[in-house]
């Protein structure tokens, strides 16, 4: 259910009626008109439906009795679901116009319905009606408070939070809650200085404990050929995600990543429209070009409005001198039979703390795997015939030698052939790795928990992780062809 338009008037004994408030959805607008086709008709001016309004609703022309439009005998009247007959080039009707009166106002909107207008759908059917109705129930009791009878001021108040209360309840027109029933004539959040006006992608405010939660990963990859006619290849890509639960309609955070002495500078940063200031060294340094002692080095500050919901605060890249666990791998075909040979050793910056390590070694258009007699130096190896695969499952740490090997014979002696593939014919082979290390980067980029700054009535809890995970780890068999990476890796 969704709300085409949201009207609110006042009429105070002595006083002309007038509209307090009103908000149209252009979005919603667009659905009705692509739903109605030929027999769409266009929300008029806001004075247009004042007049027809109050003459509908008998608080105009109070002097007659007797008013056609409203009071013949051929006008079926079906409260609260009005029908506002508009005149005019096009002429047609608005329905249901929905209108609840209480006090000095009345609040009336007007749903968006999804079947045919005629022949008239009855109104208990219509899931709009009842929505369109308790939202307006919601902001009657937001805006009157329990006594139904607040003072002027009180009322202007509320009619001044209005717009950051349907930002909330009813973002893009789509109701997805009511104002809280008694709500307090004063803001539960501080209201924003001066003319600071709720931005139209921020569809609420937080309200509770203030909590600033920063992660940054770094994803690496790695194309690793063992010979020496090949260069190897590896890229890192970095990540910084956020989620701020801050109170204020614009709060102000800074997060700041820091570098070891001799880290790499970030290169290709990428950052979030909602940054607000940055400084130009930080966007020049490119991965195209060559770097020298006068890279930006850090540290890096990044001040932002953060949205509600978690966001990606910036990207970058990084070159680092070596992948993190460089390794060997060997095939050697013997009658029907392949002698494995894989050494895998973990560069010393790394550190020797795993959340999962694994090896995975696929053998796929050969016949079903046979007889495996493989050992391994450490971890626990996992033979799956049907998949014609062994995942070498590492643990947690390596040994101190910071080096493992698995040494052994495959026979191929299935009655059914086992799974296809493309890329592993005969002795183009692979070892894929899967791995993620908590609390440690590969670049050494870093968010210190104390260098979050957050401007804010509340202080937060501020929250700070990093790790480094692998994608895209291969380690191509060296006594076979393997394919050739195409320019700069990129993830």
């Amino acid at each position: 259910m969704s709300v085409r338009a949201l009207w609110i008037l006042s009429h105070e004994k002595g006083e002309n009626v007038s509209i307090r408030f009103t908000r149209r959805f252009a979005t919603v607008e667009h659905r009705a008109k692509i739903l109605a086709g030929s027999s769409y008709r266009a929300v008029p001016e806001d004075n247009t439906v004042l007049q027809l309004l109050l003459t509908e609703l008998g608080l105009s022309d109070s002097d007659k009795s007797y008013v056609a439009l409203r009071d013949d005998c051929l006008h079926r009247k079906r409260l609260p679901a009005l029908e506002l007959r508009v005149d005019g080039p096009g002429k047609g009707f608005l329905w249901p116009v929905l209108a609840i009166s209480h006090g000095p106002l009345t609040l009336a909107c007007l749903p968006l319905v999804d079947v045919p207008a005629e022949p008239r759908p009855p109104l208990a059917s219509l899931l709009s009606v009842s929505q369109g109705l308790t939202l307006l129930a919601g902001l009657q009791t937001f805006l009157l408070g329990s006594g139904g009878k607040p003072d002027s001021e009180g009322l202007a108040s509320r009619l001044a939070m209005l717009p950051s209360v349907l930002l909330q309840v009813c973002p893009l027109g789509t109701p997805l809650d009511v104002p809280l029933v008694g709500a307090p004539a004063t803001p539960t959040v501080p209201t924003p200085a001066g003319n600071q006006k709720q931005p139209a992608w921020k569809t609420g405010l937080h309200r509770g404990r203030a909590v600033v939660n920063v992660a940054l990963i770094e994803t690496v990859r790695s194309m690793q050929y063992g010979n020496r006619s090949r260069q190897d290849l590896w890229d890192v890509y970095g990540t910084v995600t956020c989620k701020c639960e801050v109170e204020g309609v614009l709060p102000n955070v800074t997060v700041t990543l820091t570098l070891p002495p001799n880290g790499s500078p970030l290169q290709d940063i990428l950052v979030h429209p909602c940054v607000t200031s940055l400084d130009s060294s930080i966007l020049t340094a490119s991965s195209v070009d060559n770097c020298d002692g006068s890279a930006f080095s850090g540290p890096y500050k990044f001040p932002f409005s953060p949205p509600l919901e978690p966001f990606r605060l910036c990207s970058y890249t990084s070159q680092v001198p070596v992948p993190p666990i460089l390794g060997s791998y060997q095939l050697r075909e013997e009658e029907n039979q392949l002698r494995v040979s894989v050494t895998l050793k973990l560069h010393e910056s790394v550190k020797n703390s795993f959340e999962y390590c694994e090896a995975h070694l696929p053998f796929f258009n050969r016949d079903q795997m046979g007889v495996v007699d493989v050992k391994v130096s450490a971890g626990q190896l996992d033979v799956s015939k049907e998949k014609n695969l062994l995942i070498w499952g590492l643990g947690q740490k390596f040994p101190k030698c910071r080096e493992v090997t698995m040494e052994g014979k495959i026979s191929f002696s299935g009655q059914t052939p086992g799974p296809t593939d493309p890329l592993c014919t005969e002795l183009t082979a692979y070892i894929k790795l899967y791995f993620k290390v908590p609390d440690m980067t590969l670049s050494g980029c870093c968010v210190d928990q104390h260098s979050v700054q957050v401007y804010s009535s509340a202080k937060p809890r501020i929250v700070t992780s990093r790790e480094l995970q692998s994608k895209e780890y291969f380690i191509w068999n060296s006594t076979g062809t393997a394919p050739v990476a195409s320019g700069q890796m990129m993830l």
